[in-house]
């Protein structure tokens, strides 16, 4: 059975695999748990904590082996396991993240964008084709993808999602500041960019 990790942790398991990629290109072979927390200014019994749910149980005085609890992470969050997804949107970001090369680093393979602008389809965006948005019920099919990544405007977003809902997709990556409406099967990810954004300059106002 698959280990259930809390969204929380997640986030930070990535953020520790930002910092064990670094410590490899500098040539470091250890890392301890105050190194981590300090860099991220969280307390180190919490780094601990998260890396205990990986059964990586490091050297006493010395730390973590830094490949070894690298490759902990990849195979606890499922990195190795190819993810093929899709981008719906052609505008500024769904451009952007089909130029994100580093997705394939965590197994997020973008196969294609769709948008519905005679301008746009039959582009390139970093060898990743604009499709029409018509062809995509035959293309899911074919290609067996299950991620939506979502980026068309806001006054579209309900509409779209349930054009995707209906041609099978089970996952969706909202990037829309728009609450989707799906079936209970579904699942979505809502990326609020404005939200993360207030939190983080709230203590300013």
């Amino acid at each position: 059975m698959k280990k259930q990790i809390p969204d929380k942790v997640i986030n930070r398991l990535t953020l520790y695999h930002c910092i064990l990629k670094d410590f490899i290109l500098e040539g470091n072979e250890y890392i301890s748990s105050k190194q981590i927390a300090k860099l991220l200014h969280i307390d180190d019994s919490q780094v601990r904590k998260d890396i205990n749910l990986l059964n990586n149980s490091g050297k006493s005085r010395v730390g973590y082996i830094v490949k070894e609890l690298k490759k902990s992470i990849e195979t606890t969050l499922g990195f190795a396991k190819d993810k093929r997804a899709f981008i719906v949107g052609a505008g500024n970001l769904g451009m952007a993240l089909a130029k994100y090369d580093n997705f394939t680093s965590y197994g997020l393979n973008i196969i294609n964008l769709f948008d519905n602008d005679p301008d746009k389809i039959g582009k390139e965006i970093n060898n990743k084709k604009i499709l029409d948005i018509k062809e995509l019920p035959i293309y899911v099919w074919q290609h067996y993808v299950d991620i939506a990544i979502l980026t068309v405007p806001a006054k579209h977003a309900q509409t779209t999602a349930d054009f995707l809902v209906k041609i099978g997709i089970k996952y969706i990556w909202n990037f829309t500041p728009t609450v989707l409406d799906v079936p209970d099967e579904v699942q979505v990810w809502n990326e609020n960019l404005m939200g993360n954004f207030l939190q983080f300059t709230y203590n300013l106002v």
